[in-house]
């Protein structure tokens, strides 16, 4: 994995990144684990911040605050759901239906984490709407997803809650459907929202690596 920082977008305020599959999004427990986007971006932006974050597995679009009060003023806009977010996936199956939505509340499976679990009882909302782009041959299904609420893993147990698991998945694909891609094949593509300080209305597209 190379440690070039590519980045998609940049100003005094914030900073818009792409964070490679297999890479953490900040630093985990033990020494092993302090390599993380938010890391090499300090090396080059001493002053960013972490604002929200992308699974180790899922790679593409993440925003990255310069300064403390940046920081807040992006945080706002996630808690207040004014952040569009898409993300692409393949995902096992033929989705039978054009575009529909999952509500299932979710909670972290405590004896198993950091896997996540459908829990009606004590989960917290959780609402995903997808789309079918394409069929990807005989049993896959290119979808675009966009969460309407950021709980952890959320795309992944929503999508296989309804029969349909993203391919590579290590924590909720079947041993098949998790040995057919490389990777998580869940990439965050597309941020859309409005900058904090000019009031610019910015539409961030990161491709889809696969």
């Amino acid at each position: 994995m190379s440690n070039t920082l590519q980045v998609h977008y940049a100003d005094d305020g914030l900073l818009a990144l792409e964070k490679p599959a297999g890479l953490l999004s900040v630093p985990g427990r033990g020494a092993d684990k302090q390599d993380c986007l938010w890391a090499r971006a300090r090396q080059e932006f001493p002053d960013a911040l972490i604002v929200h974050r992308l699974d180790m597995a899922t790679s593409g679009l993440i925003l990255l605050a310069r300064g403390k009060a940046m920081q807040s003023a992006l945080s706002r806009l996630f808690a207040e759901r004014r952040v569009e977010k898409q993300y692409e996936a393949i995902v096992t199956g033929r989705l039978a239906v054009a575009a529909g939505r999952v509500a299932l509340p979710l909670i972290c499976d405590w004896p198993n984490r950091p896997r996540q679990m459908v829990c009606p009882e004590r989960g917290k909302p959780a609402l995903t709407e997808f789309r079918r782009l394409n069929f990807e041959g005989a049993e896959r299904t290119r979808v675009l997803l966009l969460p309407h609420t950021g709980r952890s893993h959320q795309l992944r147990v929503h999508m296989q809650a309804i029969g349909h698991s993203i391919l590579g998945d290590e924590f909720y694909a079947a041993p098949a459907d998790r040995d057919a891609a490389p990777r998580l094949l869940l990439h965050a593509s597309r941020l859309c929202f409005t900058h904090p300080v000019n009031g610019q209305e910015l539409v961030l597209v990161s491709p889809v690596p696969f």
